[in-house]
């Protein structure tokens, strides 16, 4: 038995037609282009997402912050300076916000001692509050503002004698957001600032522009 030709073992070449070679084409051309809208969907979704997340961040509203600058309660030494008794306070508002302004449409101002209220006033008017822009508010409690009795000038004199009487001044602002022509809904935003003073009734300097906690409810 004679072995077949090495050119008759070789398994025959197939020839595609040229429908095929065309209908390849086709296929090879309608996945190219798949691949391409799908590569510029996925970067147009990737612009559109991070354009949004820097227009959240540059529009997202921040806290007013609140610092205290000064807070006195004279004639501390006295022994009788309840009858006559006088809080000052000075507290700086800042709108942190760069493109936000801030409505307020309301703020009070209460002075406690040991959670206990001995004071209250109406701070301000309604406002409004620019941009990075900073307001002063300064107010004196006394008379009916402020109830202050024999007992507790006597527990403000024991911790005088411990060479420190501690305070919280709490704001209570009813606010509202501007982004252009838009505001937000109201926001009750309460801060406290515990405050110490010393023995002479003027604030100490750990608690002078101390930046204040600010949450809302």
């Amino acid at each position: 038995m004679h072995p077949k030709p090495a050119n008759q073992s070789r398994q025959i070449k197939r020839h595609h037609t040229p429908r095929e070679i065309v209908h390849r084409v086709r296929e090879s051309l309608t996945t190219r282009v798949s691949k391409m809208v799908c590569a510029i969907f996925l970067m147009f979704l990737f612009v559109l997402g991070l354009t949004t997340f820097i227009l959240w961040l540059s529009l997202r509203p921040h806290r007013p912050r609140f610092h205290v600058q000064e807070f006195s309660i004279p004639g501390l030494g006295q022994a009788t300076a309840f009858e006559n008794a006088q809080i000052s306070f000075n507290v700086t508002i800042r709108n942190p916000n760069e493109h936000i302004g801030i409505y307020y449409d309301s703020m009070d101002g209460s002075v406690y001692y040991k959670d206990q209220k001995i004071g209250s006033n109406q701070l301000l008017f309604p406002f409004y509050q620019e941009p990075k822009n900073t307001t002063v508010v300064a107010d004196l409690l006394s008379g009916e503002a402020l109830t202050v009795n024999s007992q507790r000038w006597t527990e403000f004199m024991n911790d005088r004698a411990a060479g420190m009487v501690v305070f919280r001044l709490e704001i209570t602002s009813i606010i509202r957001f501007k982004i252009s022509r838009w505001s937000s809904k109201h926001h009750r935003a309460h801060t406290n600032c515990h405050v110490s003073v010393g023995p002479d009734g003027v604030i100490l300097p750990t608690s002078r522009d101390k930046r204040c906690p600010v949450y809302f409810t």
